[in-house]
């Protein structure tokens, strides 16, 4: 005993062991588990009585005499007519849930239908919107066609007018425009192709070979509201004639299509004097004036 004690430590831990030791002693005489006797019982407890049925709110403390048996058929048909009613109530619910199920489908039905027939106002007003548009288009393209016809026919009754007012005695008429009268100007050439320029010799050419004069000079058609110079660049063989021609060439103060066209026509048609020491590609240019003052 005085080797397990001999040291301070293992005394202090010998008496903290005693002191816990003595307190779980104590706890579990007075905290610990209660018993009941006679034990509690388990389970729903059940009222005492003798029958299977009853009625009233009196408890008896002993059995009761048994019922007549006319009592006892009254209280089987009981039992019976509270077994059945609740299947009365069932089948009212079942069809309650039928009613309910077929005003539904009916709501369905008369849904669908409204939304058929809201489409089909829909598709109804559009092609009705789409009629109007084609209709309107149809007026504006009719009264386009008559303020048209009404500028063509002013502009013929002027013509006319001009015709009647004027003093010649011929008859007859020339011009592209498809209206009556003699399409050009008085101080023109009736043989000229031409109906613009000042009515003396529009398309006038200076021409440049190396000293090479032209044998003919054809001059251009003047078909265009159009003034200014063009240059035509040519090439020309020995015999003198002009094997290609290139309007609108530096120099050139006015490029449109129809100045270069009859230009170049001109120049193709152009006859040069015959040099049999000339270059078989001799370059040189000639230069169309197109005037349209008076």
């Amino acid at each position: 005993m005085s080797t397990l004690l001999n040291t301070k430590h293992k005394r202090k831990s010998a008496v903290i062991t005693s002191v816990i030791m003595s307190l779980l002693l104590i706890a579990i005489f007075f905290v610990g588990m209660k018993y009941m006797d006679p034990p509690a019982e388990y389970g729903i407890a059940v009222n005492f009585g003798t029958s299977s049925v009853g009625s009233g709110n009196v408890q008896p403390k002993e059995p009761l005499k048994a019922a007549s048996e006319e009592k006892i058929v009254e209280e089987q048909q009981e039992e019976i007519k509270e077994i059945s009613e609740p299947k009365v109530v069932e089948e009212t619910s079942e069809k309650t849930e039928d009613v309910a199920t077929q005003e539904n489908e009916e709501a369905i039905a008369i849904k669908k239908e409204q939304e058929a027939k809201k489409r089909a106002e829909n598709i109804a007003k559009k092609a009705q919107l789409e009629k109007e548009r084609i209709e309107r288009e149809r007026q504006a393209e009719i009264a386009k066609q008559k303020a048209e016809k009404e500028a063509k026919r002013k502009k013929l009754d002027a013509l006319i007018g001009g015709v009647k007012n004027s003093t010649g005695t011929a008859t007859g008429g020339e011009g592209n425009d498809g209206v009556p009268g003699d399409k050009g100007k008085i101080t023109g050439d009736p043989n000229a192709s031409g109906y613009y320029g000042n009515g003396g010799g529009g398309g006038n050419g200076d021409y440049n070979l190396g000293g090479r004069k032209p044998l003919s000079r054809p001059k251009p058609a003047y078909i265009c509201n159009e003034e200014g110079l063009v240059v035509v660049r040519i090439e020309v063989d020995v015999n003198g004639r002009v094997i290609k021609a290139t309007p609108g060439v530096k120099g050139s103060t006015n490029t449109a299509s129809c100045l270069l066209t009859q230009a170049k026509v001109a120049a193709l048609k152009t006859k040069w004097q015959p040099d049999s020491k000339a270059p078989s590609k001799q370059v040189g240019t000639i230069k169309y004036r197109f005037s349209l003052s008076q």
